[in-house]
């Protein structure tokens, strides 16, 4: 049985239909904001604390809808496995990296990413973010 990190993530996407992935100080993956859900917190709980602390960001957390749990091998800790909780939150507002993140960047449906992903971001998340946008409305 890996060891399990659980985490609450964003795929926070602005009015352009664009996505945003964060960099964490001293790694060099990009992912989606969120962070640990910590003792008797809530993941939705945990969300709009660590978008708050991350990047400034302060949602309402009926903004942020489920979007399901997905798991892959953790980016920066080897041997553990993330479980994420994962929301969809529209903001359109500005974004300022603050504590651990260390660079933002947007990324566009139809833009391949030339940065390092975490693999929960590669594999799961981004597939499913230009499912959703690229699915008929």
């Amino acid at each position: 049985m890996p060891n399990i990190i659980r985490i609450a993530a964003a795929l926070l996407i602005d009015p352009q239909g664009r996505t945003l992935l964060v960099r964490k100080r001293g790694t060099e993956a990009f992912m989606q904001p969120g962070g640990k859900i910590d003792a008797g917190e809530t993941p939705v709980q945990a969300l709009v604390r660590e978008l708050q602390e991350e990047l400034g960001l302060r949602i309402d957390p009926a903004q942020a809808m489920h979007l399901g749990q997905f798991s892959a091998p953790a980016a920066n800790e080897p041997g553990f496995e993330v479980q994420a909780e994962l929301f969809r939150v529209d903001s359109a507002a500005a974004v300022v990296p603050a504590a651990e993140i260390e660079e933002v960047v947007w990324l566009t449906a139809d833009q391949a990413p030339v940065m390092p992903l975490a693999p929960l971001t590669r594999d799961l998340i981004l597939p499913l973010y230009r499912q959703a946008l690229n699915a008929p409305r």
